[in-house]
C-alpha cells in the first residue's frame, strides 16, 4: 500500500517551491520500512546538506505513529534511512532564508539538516513536528518527577 508518496504529492503542491528530485523512489525506502501497524501521519521533502547550493540529496521525511523516518535512494544502487524515535529528540530550529527554508533537528547522536525547504511551508514543518513530539515525550516522563 503506497501511502507516503500522496502525501509528499499533496506537500509539494500545497508549498510551491523548494527543491526535491525524484520524490517516488525516495517515498519507496522509507514505505519499505514502516514496520506493521505504524501508520503516517506526516510528510515533507527537502535536501540533508550542508548548504544551501547542494542540490542532489533530496530525503523524504515522514512522521509516523512510532517515530520520524528520513529516507533517500540513492542514484545506482542502495539507499540511506535514518530513524528518530521520541526517546531520542531533543531539539528543532526553524531558520528562513531569503529564498528557502532550513530546519534543523537535534537528536542524542546527529544534527539532522534539510533544507531548500519553500519558505511558507516552514511554520506547518515545524507545528507538525513539535506537537507529535511533545505528544510522545509524554509517554516518557515517569510519574512523580
Amino acid at each position: 500500500m503506497k501511502t507516503i508518496y500522496p502525501l509528499i504529492h499533496k506537500f509539494r503542491s500545497s508549498f510551491g517551491g523548494g527543491i526535491a528530485w525524484r520524490l517516488k523512489k525516495h517515498s519507496e525506502v522509507v514505505e519499505k520500512h514502516l514496520n506493521p501497524g505504524e501508520e503516517v501521519l506526516y510528510a515533507f521533502c527537502g535536501q540533508k546538506n550542508s548548504g544551501p547550493f547542494e542540490w542532489f540529496d533530496t530525503y523524504v521525511a515522514v512522521i509516523t505513529t512510532k517515530r520520524m523516518l528520513f529516507g533517500h535512494k540513492n542514484l545506482l544502487w542502495g539507499y540511506v534511512l535514518s530513524s528518530v524515535t521520541p526517546d531520542m529528540y531533543n531539539d528543532l530550529q526553524v531558520f528562513q532564508g531569503l529564498l528557502w527554508g532550513k530546519i534543523r533537528i537535534d537528536t542524542v547522536k546527529e544534527l539532522i539538516i534539510l533544507t531548500n525547504l519553500p519558505k511558507n511551508s516552514l511554520d506547518d514543518i515545524e507545528t507538525n513536528i513539535s506537537e507529535y513530539m511533545m505528544e510522545q515525550k509524554k509517554q516518557y516522563v515517569k510519574e512523580g518527577n
